[in-house]
């Protein structure tokens, strides 16, 4: 086994660290089986003896891809992080003259897509741990931050450890819903979720904000298994993130913009006021002359440049937040929430072994099909399945082990959870939907996989 595969969410010897629970959740206490009787689960017809044989094929795949790592792959990080780079760069070159309309739509397309890099395939892929095994200081999932709300630490709990260990369990995965949503019929309802559908479009808005918030935990809080102190720091962390992140997009770069956009204006405005033979001074001055005049236009005109341009920069910054916050909400609910996917009961999971730690992964998650350049934007999140199974593997590695993984399920009888990102985001909408009233049932779910 390889030393990095210990940086998923099993502790080193492969043993999945999902605790024995002494009785039944909250969740399954309170859900109400006459109306949501999910179907059973393909993990209960795998014999133990399966279970530990896939365990052992799933493993493999890992070690031969970790034993292939080297230059192609530093290259490949290297060079998206300075694709990023350039496109801020470019972007923030063209918002100087946002005032003209190409310009503006063309810094505002390129910032959105920077943005969605970072976020997609730099900065959650790099805090995953999977781009470690270069020991660069730089490129480390300890020592990266990305350009969201959410502090880094935080983050990293909440998703790399508690998501991708409990994936898919009631009661102990708090991304089932955000903890503020029902997307799954053994939920218990509550008149609350009567407003999902508004929240839905909000949280899809400013899906940083929302994540940051959920990183707090707010279970944790009302039950009092989180302290004052610690709830004080977190609260700082984000209040200090959100500042630079608000200091940056709102204030900072709009103000150079601005500041640019008005020097110009005044050399272009003093040039005409030349060409134009005003100029001539009065040497008492008693009476405002032609230059007076000049002087005050040039104000004029440079103060209207600078204004109209920071309004330009906020719009287009403000804009290019949203856009990658829609983006990246449809990529996560996509892979996490269509109708194929399964939820588990902690009972379900008692006592699971590693080969159940993957099938689980693969019930629970839900890939999105596209073209190379729509999984390279959607930070290979695409292979949701892939990434559940192998948090830590570098995210470009997941397309060539997609075929083998196939392989296993076809073997075992398992179903591959996959679909156009138009049906699955349709589904997910549905659902919230649905499930925003009282009652509904588990969708069908897909049998085993079969090659096409």
């Amino acid at each position: 086994m390889s030393a990095i595969h210990a940086t998923s969410p099993l502790i080193p010897n492969g043993t999945p660290s999902i605790p024995t629970p002494s009785s039944p959740s909250e969740e399954d206490r309170q859900a109400s089986p006459g109306n949501a009787s999910e179907p059973e689960s393909p993990l209960a017809r795998l014999t133990p003896e399966q279970l530990e044989q896939l365990g052992r094929e799933l493993d493999a795949i890992h070690d031969e891809v970790f034993a292939e790592l080297g230059d192609a792959d530093a290259k490949y990080i290297r060079n998206t992080i300075k694709l990023h780079r350039l496109l801020v760069l470019g972007a923030r070159v063209m918002l100087l003259g946002s005032r003209n309309r190409p310009l503006r739509l063309g810094g505002t397309a390129a910032l959105s897509v920077a943005k969605i890099l970072e976020n997609m395939e730099i900065g959650h892929n790099v805090m995953h741990g999977q781009w470690d095994w270069m020991n660069d200081p730089d490129i480390n999932s300890q020592s990266w931050d990305w350009d969201t709300a959410s502090p880094a630490d935080a983050w990293r709990h909440s998703h790399n450890y508690e998501h991708h260990t409990f994936t898919n369990i009631r009661g102990k995965d708090r991304d089932l819903g955000y903890e503020i949503m029902r997307i799954d019929p053994q939920q218990k309802w509550h008149p609350v979720y009567l407003f999902q559908p508004l929240y839905n479009l909000l949280l899809m808005g400013f899906f940083e904000w929302g994540v940051a918030l959920h990183d707090l935990n707010f279970d944790a809080i009302k039950s009092g298994e989180k302290s004052k102190r610690q709830l004080s720091e977190e609260f700082k962390a984000i209040g200090l993130k959100a500042r630079r992140q608000v200091i940056k997009d709102y204030i900072a770069f709009p103000l150079l913009s601005a500041a640019v956009a008005g020097a110009v204006e005044a050399v272009k405005a003093r040039s005409d006021s030349r060409r134009n033979g005003a100029g001539a001074t009065d040497t008492t001055g008693a009476i405002p002359t032609p230059a007076d005049d000049g002087r005050a236009a040039t104000t004029r005109r440079a103060g209207r440049a600078a204004r109209r341009t920071l309004e330009a920069t906020l719009a287009a910054d403000f804009t290019a937040n949203i856009v990658r916050n829609v983006w990246a909400y449809s990529i996560i609910f996509c892979g996490h929430f269509p109708d194929q996917t399964y939820t588990f009961s902690q009972a379900e999971v008692e006592n699971e072994t590693r080969g159940g730690w993957y099938v689980r992964q693969l019930l629970g998650s839900a890939n999105i099909e596209g073209g190379p350049l729509f999984h390279f934007l959607a930070g290979n999140l695409s292979f949701q399945v892939e990434h559940h199974l192998y948090p830590d593997m570098p995210s470009s590695r997941y397309v060539e082990v997609a075929p083998r993984v196939r392989d296993v399920c076809q073997r075992y009888g398992l179903p591959y959870n996959t679909g156009p990102f138009r049906k699955q985001l349709g589904n997910v909408q549905r659902t919230i939907l649905r499930l925003a009233f009282p009652g509904g049932k588990a969708r069908r779910k897909p049998g085993p996989y079969r090659p096409s």
